[in-house]
């Protein structure tokens, strides 16, 4: 907060604590790619269907409105606009939610020091396979061109 700025990990858990504080569980989902890095969501559900709250330099990978139903929904609603820079959709897996109230003993809402466990045990924790293939898939020029307005470099 001090610095005004925060990769998606760092937003997540804001978003998490910030949805706590308002009355939901401090949830987030791990989203893993092939020959990209990660990515990690704040989730929430509102009338029986989830939503998001994310941070990244790719327009796409932010804010989804609670229309999903299931997890699978909401993490494949990802899929499109997940892409490195070389324009191959990359994403591949998901996690189930993490209640980060399991972590509460280390204080994580307000430590000022790293909350490094949260990471591992998001590295360490089953994730599901969104499909079976191993091809490359890539983003067409435009969707690529869109999700870049505003990326910092």
């Amino acid at each position: 907060m001090r610095d005004r700025t925060a990769h998606c990990f760092e937003a997540a858990l804001f978003a998490a604590a910030a949805l706590r504080i308002n009355g939901w569980p401090p949830l987030i989902l791990d989203l893993v790619a092939v020959r990209d890095t990660d990515h990690v969501i704040a989730v929430y559900k509102l009338d029986d269907c989830w939503g998001a709250i994310a941070q990244s330099n790719y327009s796409g990978l932010r804010f989804r409105e609670p229309i999903y139903r299931t997890f699978r929904e909401l993490a494949v609603s990802y899929f499109e606009d997940y892409y490195n820079p070389k324009g191959e959709k990359t994403l591949r897996e998901y996690s189930r939610p993490v209640n980060l109230s399991r972590f509460d003993s280390m204080g994580w809402m307000t430590a000022e020091e790293d909350v490094w466990p949260v990471a591992e045990y998001l590295v360490d924790i089953p994730h599901t396979p969104m499909f079976r293939s191993n091809r490359r898939m890539y983003v067409d020029q435009r969707l690529f061109d869109a999700g870049m307005v505003g990326h910092r470099k």
